[in-house]
């Protein structure tokens, strides 16, 4: 008797607690939906930060209303808060029991991934929300417009990198040049001063060559050497001038012969 006393106790507890949840849970849904009007009313009205925080209130009276989900990413949606946005409609997708509500909310997250430049991401999702509505025309004109931004993205990227890639080689051989003309400077100028170091060294070693140098060898030296005599003949042209005279000589007294012949005195000039 006193067990089944207990057993019932417990299941009245129970039961209670139970009743109590249910309860609270029907008044957490009412205030969900209210909330939801709320935020739909604000919506309309283009006040799209204050819609939020309404849906954000539905959603924490029941985190399971896809409706207020869905509402939400709407409103981030409009207020440019795109990446926001995204998180909301992708939890509408996977939790959406038919295939027009799942399209819709890929459909959204293309269009989200169009604003944010995310090209690709919004290819995928458009061919995702055809995927559930082939049918949908306004989605597949979307798809058609970011497979052709994501092309010239592409196409531009690549652009990108061969400018770049040019761009490193120009860099590449203007330093390679510079490098090479700063060895050749570099080069030019020790050469230059290993010239100049060699002059000074000759130069050097001739004033020490001189230092060294004995100078009463050097006199001696000098005393050595023939120096030329004014006035002095050799040989050869005593001889010659001897035999030059002699001949004047006998010219001249043949003209004095000559002279007494006729009377007239002729003076007569040395060759030499």
């Amino acid at each position: 008797m006193k067990f089944t006393y207990i057993v019932v106790v417990f299941l009245m507890l129970f039961s209670t607690k139970e009743i109590v949840a249910q309860k609270d849970t029907v008044a957490q849904q009412r205030v969900a939906r209210k909330m939801l009007r709320q935020g739909n009313e604000l919506y309309n009205k283009q006040q799209f930060t204050d819609a939020s925080v309404a849906y954000q209130k539905a959603l924490g009276n029941n985190s399971n209303y896809d409706k207020a989900t869905y509402n939400l990413g709407n409103a981030f949606y409009q207020n440019k808060n795109f990446k926001e946005a995204i998180p909301q409609y992708e939890l509408t997708a996977k939790t959406a029991t038919n295939k027009f509500t799942r399209a819709e909310a890929y459909h959204n997250i293309g269009n989200a991934m169009m604003e944010s430049k995310n090209y690709q991401g919004a290819v995928d999702a458009f061919k995702n929300s055809l995927r559930n509505n082939p049918k949908d025309d306004e989605t597949r004109y979307n798809l058609a417009v970011a497979q052709k931004l994501l092309e010239k993205e592409k196409q531009d990227n690549k652009d990108d990198k061969n400018k770049d890639k040019d761009k490193d080689k120009k860099d590449q051989k203007d330093k390679d040049k510079d490098d090479k003309n700063k060895d050749k400077n570099e080069d030019n100028k020790d050469q230059k001063d290993k010239d100049k170091k060699d002059e000074n060294k000759d130069g050097d070693g001739d004033k020490d060559k001189d230092k060294k140098q004995d100078p009463k060898k050097d006199n001696k030296k000098d005393q050595q050497k023939p120096k030329p005599q004014q006035g002095k003949m050799t040989p050869q042209q005593v001889k010659q001038l001897l035999e030059s005279l002699n001949n004047e000589e006998k010219k001249t007294q043949k003209k004095m012969n000559a002279k007494k012949a006729k009377g007239k005195k002729v003076k007569q000039e040395k060759d030499w």
